[in-house]
C-alpha cells in the first residue's frame, strides 16, 4: 500500500500519517521528489483501514500495491534511482560501462585490459577472482590473490572495480576493497548472502538467475533493500530456454518491463547471454536502444588462451569499435556515458 500525499502537505501532516501507520506495527518508507511525496507501507497492510487514512489532512489518495516487492516498486519511488560509484553513476540517463576479463589471470593481463577499456570509455573494470563454474575441475579463479591484482589495477589505472562475491565468508574483505559487489546468477536466491550484502552500504550488482522470473528477480533485490541497502543495480544476462545454439536467450523485453515495474537501474550482459563473441556487439547496441542503463562486457587481451569463457570475450580492439557505436546510440537516446 502507498499513501500519496498532496505536494502541499505540511511536515506535520506527513508525520501524523507516518505515526498512525507505524503505531500499527508497520514500517514506512518516505519517498520525496519535486512533484510528489509518497509514504510506502511495508508489512501486513490488511490491518490498515484505507478509508480512515484517506480522510487525513494532506492525503491525496491511497493505493494498494499488488506486487510482492515494495521498496523496489516504482509506486514507492516514481523517479529512477541513480547509483553513484565514485565519480561515475548508473541510472537516470547515466550509462555505466563495465568491462574486463571473465577471470583475473595475472597482473600483466588485468592491468593491460584495465588500461585499454578505460581508454575506450569504460567506467568500471570487471574481473572474476572467485569463479562459480559448472565443473569442479574448471579454473575456479585466483581468489584472494585475484582481489589483490584487481586492487593493483585500480591503483595503477584509476578505475573502480566490480567482482563477484560467492560467500559470506569474504564479505568484510569485499566491503573494504571492492567498489561494486556482484551477486551472480547462481546466487540470485542465496538469501543468506542477499541479507548480508543488504546490511552494507556498497553498490550491489544483482544478476538475474538462469531460470528466474522477473518477479523473482525483483524479490531478490527486495531482500537487499529490506536490509537497508538501496544501491542495487539489476543485470539481465540471459535466461535458460530450449534454444541450444546460444548459451542463453537474452531477454531484452526485461528492460522496459523493469522500467515499468521498478525504479532500479538495469544493465545488460551480452557476453554471458549469447556465449559467443560475434553476438556481443549487436546485443549490446540493442540493449542500449531498448533503454538499458549500462553494459557488462567481457574483454580479454588473448581470448584464445583465456582460462575461462574465452569464446565469448571480445578483444580490446573490438571493444574500441563497440564503444564508438554505443556512444553514438547513447547520444541519440539523450544519455551519457
Amino acid at each position: 500500500m502507498v499513501i500519496i500525499m498532496d505536494p502541499r502537505a505540511s511536515d506535520e501532516d506527513v508525520m501524523k500519517v507516518k505515526h498512525i501507520v507505524e503505531s500499527e506495527g508497520l514500517q514506512t518508507n518516505l519517498s520525496k521528489g519535486n512533484t510528489y511525496l509518497i509514504i510506502g507501507i511495508i508489512g501486513d497492510t490488511s490491518i490498515i483501514d484505507s478509508k480512515k487514512i484517506q480522510v487525513l489532512t494532506g492525503v491525496d489518495r491511497v493505493m494498494k500495491v499488488q506486487e510482492p516487492f515494495k521498496k523496489a516498486n516504482r509506486l514507492f519511488k516514481p523517479e529512477d534511482t541513480i547509483v553513484h560509484i565514485g565519480e561515475s553513476a548508473v541510472g537516470g540517463g547515466r550509462i555505466g560501462i563495465i568491462a574486463g576479463p571473465c577471470s583475473v589471470e595475472s597482473e600483466e593481463q588485468i592491468i593491460e585490459v584495465a588500461r585499454r577499456v578505460k581508454e575506450a570509455g569504460a567506467n568500471f573494470l570487471r574481473g572474476g577472482a572467485f569463479k562459480p563454474r559448472t565443473s569442479p575441475y574448471s579454473f575456479q579463479g585466483l581468489e584472494l590473490e585475484g582481489l589483490k591484482l584487481l586492487k593493483i589495477a585500480k591503483r595503477e589505472i584509476g578505475i573502480p572495480i566490480v567482482t563477484e562475491l560467492m560467500s559470506t565468508d569474504y564479505i568484510d574483505t569485499f566491503v573494504e576493497e571492492i567498489d561494486v559487489i556482484q551477486i551472480g546468477a547462481r546466487n540470485m536466491q542465496n538469501f543468506d548472502l542477499l541479507k548480508q550484502v543488504g546490511k552494507t552500504n556498497k553498490p550491489i550488482l544483482l544478476k538475474r538467475g538462469l531460470s528466474a522470473t522477473i518477479e523473482e528477480w525483483l524479490m531478490s533485490a527486495e531482500y537487499i533493500m529490506a536490509g537497508g541497502n538501496e544501491n542495487v543495480i539489476l543485470c539481465e544476462r540471459g535466461i535458460r530456454t530450449f534454444e541450444t545454439i546460444t548459451r542463453n536467450t537474452l531477454d531484452l523485453q526485461a528492460i522496459p518491463v523493469i522500467k515499468k515495474l521498478s525504479h532500479l537501474p538495469i544493465i545488460v550482459d551480452p557476453s554471458h547471454a549469447g556465449g559467443s563473441a560475434y553476438l556481443v556487439e549487436p546485443m549490446a547496441k540493442a540493449a542500449i536502444m531498448a533503454g538499458a542503463d549500462g553494459l557488462m562486457i567481457e574483454v580479454h587481451n588473448d581470448p584464445e588462451n583465456a582460462l575461462s569463457d574465452g569464446q565469448q570475450s571480445i578483444t580490446p580492439d573490438q571493444f574500441d569499435v563497440l564503444m564508438t557505436k554505443v556512444k553514438a546510440i547513447a547520444e541519440i537516446e539523450n544519455k551519457e556515458i
